[in-house]
């Protein structure tokens, strides 16, 4: 359906702000689809032709939606995260030669006035022990031009959301946050005398051709980004649905707050991390700050879905000889409390034959392996969809017990 030039121009727009760290063979901090998830993506869409309607719950950063739109469907993404609402929109969006060339004057008048000094910088925004994610010079320039990038575009238009797009590529690589392992550390602040110093505004007007080249080629079919709980999809959606692919969060314990945080604080959607907090105990599957300590107190309610199997692996995590096992037992039955929540939103919004694709992998929490896609496939029976395999995608890591599942569902 789609030509080679466009399938290029989707993995562009999948990747806008996708960083690579040659050093440690590591990807970038925010982290979106890499490229097998995006394969996967797109061989489940084109296998699916005849499907009209393509809805993405956990929207992450549009590249369902993306995809299905790039190959002629209509494409609806949900997020619970403002950003990530922002971001899609940003990705999905469809521009015109006009607003590219507009884009990339609006880049030149930026990065002059960032020479110049000719624009007064913006406030650092208040994250906790900024100095450590970049140095004095590089946190300069990059309030310079979060400040120049305001002073030649208008609110709301492509030229101001393809440069913001392209200034989180650039502050992630201005940062000295460093990804040779999965928890974040920094590198040391001092940067080296350099033989050749380092060209910021180079660095960012790459990043302006990168996303620039990728919003080149518009997608074939209109996609819509919707703020929305997954728990609560039927108020602001409207079935129905042919086809569901989406990748939820993990039962990891990962905060994706956490993960987006520099991204969010620069662009005004996080002021302090108490709002970080707010919006990870919002969200399914993470805890971080206060979403930690309030599930101390968190029961869990009357209706929650009842297995058997998953009332062994929370008593085998709570029993653990950990002084966290209680807590992380908590965390396990809430995130799947959550998704019993999240699945029985689905059937009013589905077509009699939607087949259902949920990318997720399984965890293990002291030892206790939680097979996510098992339950999964108890929750799904459970609301009558039948047809449900568990299909292994890939390994994880070298842990043989740590599988990537494509949980595949058929509704009545």
């Amino acid at each position: 359906m789609s030509s080679v030039p466009a399938r290029e121009q989707l993995r562009q727009r999948a990747e806008y702000t996708y960083k690579f760290n040659a050093k440690t063979g590591r990807h970038g901090w925010l982290r979106l689809t890499p490229a097998y998830s995006l394969k996967i993506v797109e061989e489940l869409v084109i296998g699916h032709a005849n499907a009209q309607r393509v809805l993405d719950p956990f929207c992450g950063t549009g590249t369902t939606a993306l995809c299905a739109a790039y190959h002629g469907h209509e494409a609806v993404t949900t997020d619970i995260n403002p950003f990530l609402v922002w971001l899609a929109r940003a990705k999905i969006a469809r521009y015109s030669p006009t607003s590219i060339e507009a884009t990339r004057h609006a880049c030149r008048q930026a990065l002059d006035l960032v020479a110049d000094r000719a624009v007064k910088p913006v406030s650092a925004p208040p994250i906790f022990n900024i100095e450590r994610w970049w140095s004095a010079e590089a946190l300069e320039f990059l309030r310079l031009l979060r400040a120049a990038i305001e002073h030649v575009t208008q609110p709301v238009t492509a030229a101001r959301n393809l440069l913001l797009v392209a200034f989180c590529r650039t502050l992630i690589e201005q940062s000295n946050a460093a990804f040779n392992h999965q928890s974040m550390s920094f590198k040391g602040n001092e940067e080296p005398a350099l033989l050749f110093p380092i060209d910021r505004g180079a660095v960012f007007e790459a990043d302006v051709r990168f996303v620039l080249s990728g919003a080149s080629e518009n997608p074939v079919s209109a996609a819509s980004v919707v703020l929305a709980d997954s728990r609560a999809l039927r108020p602001g959606l409207s079935g129905p649905f042919d086809l569901v692919i989406t990748s939820p969060p993990y039962a990891n314990r990962m905060s994706y707050i956490r993960e987006l945080r520099p991204y969010m604080y620069w662009l005004g959607f996080l002021q302090n991390g108490r709002d970080a907090g707010e919006l990870d105990w919002a969200a399914i599957g993470g805890t971080w700050g206060i979403a930690t300590s309030r599930l101390t107190d968190w029961e869990r309610p009357d209706k929650h879905f009842r297995s058997a199997h998953l009332t062994d692996v929370l008593r085998g995590i709570a029993h653990a000889d950990n002084k966290n096992g209680v807590l992380l037992a908590k965390y396990v039955a809430k995130y799947f409390d959550d998704m019993w929540a999240h699945f029985c939103e689905l059937p009013e919004l589905l077509a009699s034959g939607a087949e259902l694709h949920y990318i997720v992998g399984n965890s293990t929490f002291y030892g206790t392996l939680v097979s996510t896609e098992r339950l999964y496939a108890e929750m799904l029976s459970e609301l009558g969809f039948s047809r449900i395999e568990c299909r292994p995608v890939r390994k994880r890591n070298s842990n043989k017990q740590l599988v990537e599942f494509d949980v595949v569902a058929q509704w009545k």
